[in-house]
């Protein structure tokens, strides 16, 4: 059977040099899990400041993702300036108003109390950065043509959870917060019309005392079908 080589590739072993023995990939994949299991969605941040570096290491971390023909159809928008998040905060919190008081559903809410959610958002203001990801339906060249993107929605969403990831790994915390509808922000931050946002993610240390829902997660038999 021939192989098809790629253009401009690489030997995959240029990037993967060390081969684990089955022990030790068991031990690794269980660390990993276990470690990983660690990571809660925060609503208590800290204002402590956070080196800008970091934040560009984990944005980086997530560009990482696989995506559709490799297109990377995603944008980082990162804010820190303190008017500006009071806006996002704003206009945040009036679209979550509307939904806690009429849009969103009894069975909706009555899901969300073990959260102890509500409209109020101060976290937006509070945490030192704003991770706002955006999704590019199409891409636009130099002279406005638009240029097709494929599979926009799973690639954006596998780099989102890189970005999830690397934040944990960076010792912060962060919120997945999804304010609908979210035009605001592509107005507030200006951004070209072939961007859609997606996430809005703030990034941070949580308060010294800090206290999240007791709640599990899905066992295996629930979440996986083995065909063996």
């Amino acid at each position: 059977m021939s192989k098809t080589k790629l253009i401009k590739g690489h030997p995959y072993e240029a990037y993967s040099k060390e081969t684990y023995s089955e022990e030790e990939v068991v031990k690794r994949s269980l660390e990993y899990y276990q470690w990983l299991d660690k990571r809660r969605t925060v609503r208590e941040f800290s204002d402590k400041p956070i080196p800008k570096e970091v934040i560009e290491n984990i944005i980086l971390s997530a560009s990482t993702a696989p995506s559709g023909a490799h297109k990377q159809p995603w944008s980082f928008c990162v804010v820190s300036n303190p008017d500006l998040k009071k806006q996002i905060r704003e206009a945040a919190e009036k679209e979550e108003y509307e939904s806690y008081n009429g849009r969103m559903t009894e069975d909706w809410l009555k899901d969300l109390e073990p959260l102890g959610t509500d409209w109020h958002k101060p976290f937006l203001e509070i945490a030192p950065y704003l991770i706002i990801v955006f999704k590019k339906a199409y891409d636009l060249c130099p002279e406005g043509k638009k240029k097709n993107n494929y599979y926009v929605n799973e690639s954006v969403g596998l780099a989102a959870g890189f970005l999830l990831t690397a934040i944990h790994n960076a010792g912060l915390v962060a919120l997945t917060h999804t304010p609908s509808p979210m035009n605001f922000l592509t107005k507030l931050l200006e951004r070209p019309e072939n961007e859609r946002p997606m996430l809005l993610i703030p990034v941070g240390y949580p308060v010294a005392e800090t206290w999240v829902p007791n709640l599990g997660r899905k066992p295996i038999e629930e979440i996986a079908t083995f065909y063996e």
